[in-house]
């Protein structure tokens, strides 16, 4: 299982010494993969301004060919389309999955959000069928809850 408590506590020290949400995003990105050998991909996404396409901002793992993912397409595009966290067990089962490697085997993706407002989302891939859990997600929200903290502080 994977365990956020650290990641959070240092994204949150990161903040108080000034750093910005880049430096967190690619924190968090390279935290969640070190941290549990599931996680074969892991990458930050977030919504363009228009609302309608996300845009690869940090990434761990094999390199992709989808920099840019329109909302409502793939695991991804689907969470913030549907304004839900994903945990898709099986990805050959996904009728709009964007594939970029075929020997992955589930996925889940964490929206950043504060209250209604999206900003993106952690994706996660891993070649283990279901190889996500609910204190996965669980986790990972911790750690998307402090990335949406910084994105909506350097908003105002």
């Amino acid at each position: 299982m994977f365990d956020s408590t650290e990641l959070v506590k240092e994204m949150q020290e990161m903040r108080e010494d000034g750093y910005l949400s880049d430096a967190l995003l690619r924190f968090a990105v390279r935290g969640i993969k070190e941290a549990d050998d599931r996680f074969d991909w892991v990458g930050a996404f977030l919504l363009n301004a228009e609302g309608e396409e996300l845009w690869l901002h940090n990434y761990v793992g094999p390199r992709t060919e989808h920099a840019k993912i329109p909302v409502g397409e793939g695991v991804t595009g689907t969470a913030v389309a549907e304004k839900k966290n994903q945990n898709i067990p099986d990805v050959s089962q996904v009728e709009n999955y964007i594939v970029d490697n075929p020997d992955i085997s589930s996925e889940m993706v964490v929206l950043i959000r504060a209250g209604d407002d999206i900003f993106g989302g952690i994706a996660m891939d891993s070649m283990e069928p279901a190889a996500f859990t609910e204190e996965d997600e669980s986790a990972v929200i911790q750690v998307t809850d402090k990335l949406a903290e910084q994105l909506m502080a350097e908003r105002r």
